[in-house]
């Protein structure tokens, strides 16, 4: 859908606002300042705004100036959260036309300072909260959300936001900026896109001792009452919302595996943690060998963290070595783990379900340089949270038996981060292909500048979403994330490989969106996942769906 739909006045999908100032407080239909003069007589706006009518390009100006005025990062979140608030379609413009600029200000690094401050910030719900408080009334509760054509929630419950752990309420900054992200980089409609916050406690004791905390004050709920929660959200959403797609955002560990597995086939879902984090890493890593020149089958992945997000990967590289020949066993022989405790091997005691299949013989070692050490990677892959543990001697470790060493620090925010871009190119005389979770600015080494990658999640899940919502997918599967890795990896350009890059410019974000759209689509129909008929040209469909933010007339709304 290229523009929004004017809808009758009363019911549909969103009510027509009454005349005067209140078309000024709905941030769906709402135009400032670029009310046509035959707008304003038509809604009765005449006197409410300034006598000048404004061109979308002018506004435009308006918004990056202050933009660009503003004294800090967080600063200029709040002014594009606030304009998100007020005018939706101009938010989208400038998200659109500026997305280097704006994806590190409404997504990582710099939402992850917000969410730390996201009551002391706090200027206008957005979103839809439900506490544990709610059990029993949540079908009811979620009726209030003002429109039924929701095709995508994205639901936290705060446990674990980025790398920052437990936030509680403050992690609705998490599902916001996801759909933003739906809209900005895929063109899922805004009017379409559900963000909730699922308040089952903390146990931040900071937060809990915050006079401004926003959310219950209360442990986290555990056990057999936090699932029945879960269950009655889940069953009350696909009740009232048929066939939306729901993605888990940013549960704990403890959690989010089992709840993938508990509902991936019972509803339309998936754990961007898990899976979307899996596909953007494989993407780069398919990418770095186009730069080495090596087969995936000849490499050894070693991963600092066994969480969500290297698991996923792992479990990404698996699948798409299988499909390459090798068996399961031989394939997860690939990847090797460093937790907390030190190297994951066969033995070793208290092992995690999901780490079992990754423990393999092997002798212990305590640390990761000793793993590194011991097991010669060609690929160190850092997702786990824990800023600075790529250190020099390691990266030097990595680059003393590897001609091109494949380093990816995946961990957000930036703070979090395993290693530096500069450090990782300096420690390894610019022969390091790296890539890392949120942005870092170019490094030149010996006259050479490298470009780093950024492994943004926003490169996979938008053009997923849009795949699934436009053939109406019943279900979500592992392939169509490799699918969505692969076709990611095949819009890497020569000059971007020379550059370093292992992903796409981000301007191209939404050409990379819609392949990964149409590829998830084939997907979708050749496994009959499909509740809507396929169209005769299914990548001119798909272009077809896709929201962009233009000014519809409002002139004749009335007569």
């Amino acid at each position: 859908m290229t523009t929004p739909k004017i809808p009758k006045r009363g019911r549909g999908r969103r009510a027509l606002p009454a005349r005067g100032v209140d078309w000024l407080h709905n941030p769906v239909f709402n135009k400032g300042t670029a009310f046509t003069d035959a707008e304003r007589d038509a809604l009765g706006l005449r006197g409410l705004l300034p006598p000048h009518v404004q061109t979308m390009a002018e506004q435009v100006r308006r918004v990056m100036a202050n933009f660009r005025s503003k004294s800090s990062d967080l600063e200029r979140y709040i002014q594009m959260v606030a304009l998100q608030d007020r005018n939706e379609t101009l938010f989208y413009r400038v998200v659109m036309d500026h997305l280097e600029d704006m994806l590190p200000i409404i997504y990582t690094p710099t939402v992850g300072k917000a969410c730390q401050e996201y009551g002391h910030i706090f200027r206008r719900a957005r979103g839809f909260y439900l506490s544990s408080h709610d059990r029993g009334l949540v079908g009811k509760i979620l009726r209030n959300w003002p429109t039924r054509d929701v095709k995508v929630i994205v639901v936290t419950d705060g446990e674990r936001i980025l790398g920052l752990g437990d936030l509680g309420a403050f992690g609705m900054g998490i599902p916001v900026g996801k759909l933003s992200l739906y809209t900005a980089c895929a063109g899922i409609h805004p009017t379409q896109c559900l963000p909730v916050t699922l308040d089952v406690g903390t146990d931040n004791e900071t937060l809990l001792a915050d006079p401004l905390y926003i959310g219950l004050r209360q442990k986290r709920i555990r056990g057999d009452e936090y699932d029945a929660f879960i269950e009655e959200f889940m069953a009350a959403a696909q009740k009232l919302f048929p066939g939306v797609l729901i993605q888990f955002e940013d549960f704990g560990n403890r959690n989010a595996f089992r709840l993938l597995e508990h509902y991936r086939d019972r509803a339309c879902t998936f754990n961007d943690d898990i899976q979307g984090t899996g596909a953007v890493a494989l993407a780069g890593i398919l990418s770095a060998l186009h730069i080495t020149g090596k087969k995936l089958a000849d490499q050894r992945v070693l991963f600092l963290g066994a969480g969500e997000a290297g698991i996923g990967i792992a479990e990404n590289l698996v699948a798409c070595l299988v499909a390459e020949g090798l068996a399961p066993a031989e394939a997860c022989r690939r990847c090797w783990f460093v937790d907390s405790k030190g190297l994951v091997v066969k033995g070793r005691d208290a092992l995690t379900e999901h780490k079992v299949r990754f423990a393999h013989e092997h002798a212990p070692c305590a640390d990761l340089f000793s793993a590194v050490q011991t097991l010669k990677p060609t690929m160190l892959v850092g997702a786990s949270g824990q800023p600075k543990t790529f250190t020099e001697e390691i990266v030097r470790a990595m680059a003393g038996f590897n001609e091109r060493p494949v380093v990816f620090a995946l961990s957000n925010p930036t703070s979090k981060a395993e290693c530096t871009a500069e450090e990782a190119y300096h420690w390894t005389d610019g022969r390091a292909i790296f890539a890392s979770g949120s942005p870092f600015a170019p490094v030149t080494v010996a006259g050479k500048t490298h470009v780093p990658g950024q492994g943004n999640n926003a490169y996979i899940f938008p053009g997923v979403g849009l795949g699934v919502v436009c053939t109406g997918a019943r279900r979500v599967t592992d392939t169509m994330f490799i699918k969505a890795a692969r076709t990611l990896a095949s819009l890497i350009r020569e000059h971007e490989l020379a550059e370093g890059r292992v992903y796409p410019s981000l301007n191209r974000i939404h050409e990379v969106s819609h392949a990964i759209a149409v590829a998830v689509a084939e997907e979708v129909f050749a496994r009959q996942l499909n509740t809507r008929s396929r169209p005769d040209d299914l990548a001119g469909f798909i272009r077809s769906q896709m929201f962009k933010p233009e000014y519809p007339d409002y002139s004749k709304v009335l007569a």
